[in-house]
């Protein structure tokens, strides 16, 4: 999160005053207590400083957690997403079998004049054939998970959004997309597992700052 001027303010006499009352703090910025009571709270919660009864405030630094959790936050998706793997919903069931697995992805998004209209996966895919269908002949249109039920994620969103949809829906990957003027969905990237785990090995790598 972004502090205050006030707050960075009240972290800067900490440093150089510890350990220092509230109404000493108060006093140097030239407010009430009373005002300066809810920064003095989030510096606490944030671990950036501490407080001991009967002695005062003091500079502790923000935590390894916070600091992780913020750089998290600032990462977006389009920066991470991966090349979407689209094919038209008039295609067949076997060419669909055929692109996904020259392009070794998890699922392909299906769209009909660019606008996405759904999304099939290997699962969905492996039934399909289990089902005795006629491969050739049957569009992939009939076996799609269609919009309004698909999870998708924008490229602004950030990409612990994306990792959270991916946890907790069971999926492997997303559609990232944006919205026409007219109202239909452009499909513009994946963000999947593997985009995930090439964020933490980066991260873990020193990589990410």
């Amino acid at each position: 999160m972004n502090l205050s001027k006030r707050q960075s303010e009240i972290i800067e006499l900490v440093k150089a005053n510890q350990p220092t009352t509230g109404d000493e703090i108060a006093e140097k910025i030239g407010v009430s207590r009373a005002t300066i009571r809810p920064d003095l709270a989030v510096l606490t919660m944030l671990s950036i400083l501490g407080a001991r009864p009967n002695v005062g405030y003091f500079y502790k630094g923000a935590s390894e957690i916070s600091l992780v959790k913020d750089r998290i936050a600032n990462l977006k998706v389009e920066d991470y997403m991966s090349f979407p793997f689209v094919m038209d919903e008039k295609s067949s069931v076997y060419d669909v079998i055929v692109g996904l697995f020259l392009e070794d992805v998890s699922s392909v998004f299906i769209t009909n004049n660019g606008r996405l209209t759904g999304v099939v996966s290997r699962k969905d895919l492996i039934r399909t054939t289990i089902g005795g269908m006629d491969l050739n002949k049957t569009p992939i249109s009939l076996v799609m998970t269609r919009m309004p039920n698909i999870v998708t994620i924008g490229p602004e969103d950030s990409v612990f959004e994306g990792a959270r949809l991916i946890e907790e829906r069971g999926i492997d990957g997303l559609p990232v997309v944006e919205t026409e003027e007219n109202g239909d969905i452009t499909v513009v990237g994946r963000f999947t597992k593997t985009n995930v785990n090439r964020i933490f090995v980066e991260f873990c790598k020193g990589e990410i700052i």
